[in-house]
């Protein structure tokens, strides 16, 4: 008999789980996740809170939606650049005072980078948003995207990585997919040798 045949006929007979580490393990991170929102219970942002009365008189609390997440990629040193999005963020300094996520009522979005040599495009995933809920702010230093509607928050502060002509920024938003492109400030030249004719 195969692998995938006894796995099939196992789960008919609704057998233990055929992983037992992974459930196992499963089970655990569940319990650990349950633990940690017993103690977010008093900082929960009130937007993240719901209360759902039940047809049977009893009252349900709700919590979320709470997001964390992070990507990946090589940066042009060839050294990883990690970028992390969402509003739920482990604290690293967590001591006797201090809780060991940290959450906020605006979900920052995914954002990547893109460096080009004359310009720099600034890609990020609003899911769910219209335009007209989008507020970018741009110095030569920074980027800002602020979102605020009745059902989405996102918030997001760019550090770029090197001076930008924000007047030259354009932006367009396609299927939850926001695009800025800005070109890079044209330093000031320290001279230049001049040819006589």
């Amino acid at each position: 008999m195969s692998f995938w045949e006894e796995w099939e006929k196992r789960r008919k007979r609704g057998s233990p789980f055929i992983f037992p580490d992974l459930e196992r393990m499963i089970e655990e991170m569940e319990k650990e996740m349950a633990d940690v929102f017993k103690e977010l219970e008093g900082q929960i942002p009130e937007d993240l809170a719901q209360e759902h009365i039940l047809p049977d008189g009893s009252v349900k609390k709700e919590y979320g939606p709470f997001v964390y997440g992070y990507s990946v990629k090589i940066g042009p040193d060839g050294k990883p650049v990690v970028r992390e999005f969402g509003n739920m963020k482990p604290n690293t300094n967590v001591g006797e005072d201090k809780k060991p996520l940290s959450l906020q009522e605006a979900r920052e979005p995914l954002v990547d980078i893109i460096q080009e040599q004359d310009q720099i495009k600034i890609i990020a995933e609003l899911p769910g948003v219209e335009k007209e809920d989008i507020q970018l702010y741009a110095t030569e230093r920074a980027l800002t995207i602020d979102v605020t509607s009745p059902d989405h928050r996102y918030h997001k502060e760019l550090e770029l990585p090197f001076e930008v002509d924000e007047d030259s920024a354009t932006s367009t938003y396609r299927n939850g997919v926001l695009e800025t492109v800005i070109k890079r400030r044209i330093e000031k030249g320290s001279g230049r040798t001049i040819k006589i004719q």
